[in-house]
């Protein structure tokens, strides 16, 4: 059997996964543990695991059903890819409106999770640009859910992990733009008190905006970084797009140790650092290398060896954005740890569709770190701590190991989802929060 694990690969196992024809075969029998949707496996915790239960491996149903180019909508079932949507209509000049950083989620898994891109201060969330959905509840019974047709159910399902009901198709709202390709702005600041000098104005004149950090600096360079702003570019401009069977290096197997560990990264950060002149280099990239540039190489997450990683994404209220970054980098610095990807963003206003949707006001930053046993889970603990000492929220999503009691702070209307929850269906996530809290 496959592992399908998720991304961050703690828990490496062999799963029992079915297809979703086995599954509407069961519908109306009970089975232990229950049923869970999976994807591609692109959520880097437990949310995508059900140990006790059944997977329903949704890559079977990937049949981009219909596409009007005069209008930008398609129709898709839920197991097609970002990457095969933007194949499909991108010689329409359509593209995803919002996208996260990974073109090997599928549809299903970004309305489950509400995934957010380089620009929600301008598009908000992957939920918004759903127009309707059907779902499959465990009774038989088939929902056709939109704004106006079951909302409470279609509010559920919009971040609401795989737990109402297994999304069949989705209708989406693709954008218009004049090239798929990317004008890209790599504005170098050297504190991190200079990307907050700019961002506002940086995200109120480009689509995309999204800051890379280096954590491991210290001194006077601390939060130094690379702020990579970007627009669809011209279409006159296009450049070549690569071919749709790509060849992607591969990390062949899991190492016996961290590849990417203080050494390593240190040396990196310098090189990436550097590259980028003082001052604001402007360039036309292709899609591919802005929105997805890790998709460049196939199962880089087994650089962090066989332990796996741990990923913790944080979101937490604009007033607090500057203090609050420094004292999760200084945490995870004199915890002695060293974060890869180091990711900050300033998400915008606009209100949250989803019951348990993630993205709200304020900045977020992402960090990840290989699993070092105790040293780690006190760290993220003592990160979790900081952010909900500054009124914010930890995402599900990306999460292996959040107490109870910090989801419940992170997303106080949880109730409402456990109420609209499909009772056939659970993850390990929902099993270890919720249910905690339920049965305490």
């Amino acid at each position: 059997m496959e592992d399908f694990a998720s991304w961050g690969r703690i828990l490496t196992r062999p799963r029992r996964a079915i297809t979703p024809d086995a599954y509407e075969n069961r519908i109306g029998s009970h089975a232990a543990g229950g049923f869970l949707p999976f994807g591609q496996g692109r959520s880097y915790g437990d949310s995508c695991h059900n140990d006790a239960g059944s997977l329903i491996t949704m890559r079977p149903r990937a049949r981009i059903v219909s596409f009007d180019p005069g209008t930008g909508v398609l129709v898709a079932e839920a197991g097609v890819t970002l990457r095969e949507v933007i194949e499909h209509v991108a010689a329409h000049r359509f593209f995803l409106p919002v996208t996260p950083g990974t073109a090997f989620a599928t549809i299903g898994g970004a309305i489950a999770n509400d995934v957010h891109g380089k620009n929600h201060h301008a598009r908000g969330t992957f939920g918004h640009h759903v127009r309707r959905f059907t779902l499959l509840r465990s009774d038989g019974s088939v929902l056709d859910c939109a704004p106006t047709q079951n909302p409470d159910f279609f509010a559920a399902t919009i971040g609401g992990m795989g737990l109402t009901g297994v999304i069949l198709t989705a209708e989406l709202q693709l954008m218009k733009v004049p090239a798929v390709h990317v004008q890209q702005h790599a504005i170098r600041f050297e504190t991190l008190s200079d990307y907050f000098a700019q961002v506002e104005a940086v995200d109120a004149a480009h689509e995309y905006s999204v800051a890379w950090i280096d954590q491991l600096a210290k001194g006077r360079g601390f939060g130094r970084g690379i702020l990579l702003a970007g627009d669809h570019a011209n279409a006159d401009g296009e450049i070549p797009d690569i071919p749709k069977k790509w060849v992607r290096p591969s990390v062949p197997f899991t190492p016996p140790v961290n590849l990417l560990n203080g050494l390593t990264l240190k040396a990196f950060n310098e090189l990436y650092f550097r590259k980028v002149r003082p001052g604001e280099q402007v360039s036309t990239v292709p899609w591919t290398s802005y929105f997805y540039p890790l998709d460049a190489i196939s199962h880089w997450n087994r650089l962090y060896g066989p332990r796996g990683l741990f990923q913790h994404q944080s979101v937490f209220p604009a007033e607090a954005g500057e203090a609050t970054v420094r004292a999760l980098m200084l945490a995870a610095q004199e915890a002695g740890h060293a974060s890869f990807l180091t990711v900050l963003k300033k998400f915008g206003d606009r209100p949250q569709r989803g019951l348990l949707s993630f993205a709200r006001p304020g900045f977020t930053l992402t960090l990840d770190f290989s699993n070092q046993g105790a040293s780690t889970l006190q760290l993220l603990d003592r990160l979790d701590a900081i952010v909900l000492a500054a009124g914010g929220a930890i995402n599900p999503y990306k999460d292996q190991r959040m107490a109870p009691q910090t989801f419940a702070a992170s997303f106080p209307g949880w109730q409402r989802l456990e109420a609209a929850r499909d009772p056939a269906l659970l993850s390990d996530f929902w099993r270890r929060t919720a249910l905690a809290l339920t049965n305490r």
